[in-house]
């Protein structure tokens, strides 16, 4: 993933409460077997017409907000379902981060999985910035993940984050990157755990074969499908 430390852009109001994932990602746009072209349905019903044309009077679609990388966001959002498709759609479309008071508990993980900072502040913080967000000649703000601020309008608004969350954003890294940091921890526990319960590494042995054996007839099946 792409490392966050310090970002500048422009930020956004989208000041609503209990924005769900469906109306971040409406579900006309999970047909696909990939994640390709998720940008596209990105508040979908929002920022286009009917006939597919941009609707300007859309907050992302306006002359001060277009490639808004900061999105200030109101209560509870991304409630709704738990599609992962809401947070890779955001990503494809520029945006970095989300400044609001509270998320959706799954949504929030998917956010951090995907390297996309969901900022929580207290109520007053996130008013002072939405109101910053909705004046284009105050809404360039700075978000300092190290520093834990954001800066706008010559003002700076600390936050709370997650240590651990934090070092994964800063360093780029998923949830298995961060786990594979300690593999060297990990081969000595099983090297040691294997010793002190030597009865179950044939057992492991003998389910790695066994799934060795099913994914070679697998590729088979699939060579076999192929050439017919």
């Amino acid at each position: 993933m792409e490392p966050f430390t310090r970002l500048e852009g422009l930020a956004a109001p989208l000041p609503a409460a209990n924005v769900d994932t469906d109306v971040i990602m409406p579900k006309r746009f999970l047909k696909g077997v990939d994640r390709a072209g998720l940008a596209e349905g990105v508040f979908a019903d929002f920022r286009f017409h009917r006939d597919g044309g941009p609707d300007e009077a859309f907050i992302l679609n306006r002359p001060g907000w277009r490639g808004a990388r900061f999105l200030v966001v109101g209560p509870n959002f991304g409630c709704g379902s738990s599609r992962e498709h809401a947070v890779w759609g955001l990503r494809q479309l520029g945006v970095r981060a989300l400044i609001g008071t509270t998320y959706a508990g799954i949504f929030f993980d998917n956010c951090a999985r995907n390297g996309l900072l969901a900022v929580s502040m207290t109520e007053g913080q996130v008013e002072r910035l939405t109101e910053m967000a909705s004046d284009p000649t105050r809404n360039r703000f700075e978000i300092d993940l190290p520093a834990q601020t954001v800066r706008a309008g010559g003002r700076s608004e600390g936050f709370e984050i997650d240590g651990f969350l934090k070092e994964m954003l800063i360093e780029g890294l998923d949830a298995v990157g961060a786990t594979l940091r300690g593999k060297d921890e990990i081969r000595a526990f099983e090297a040691a755990h294997f010793t002190a319960f030597p009865w179950l590494r044939s057992a492991a042995a003998t389910r790695d074969d066994a799934q060795s054996a099913s994914d070679d007839a697998g590729s088979a099946l699939a060579a076999g499908v192929r050439r017919s």
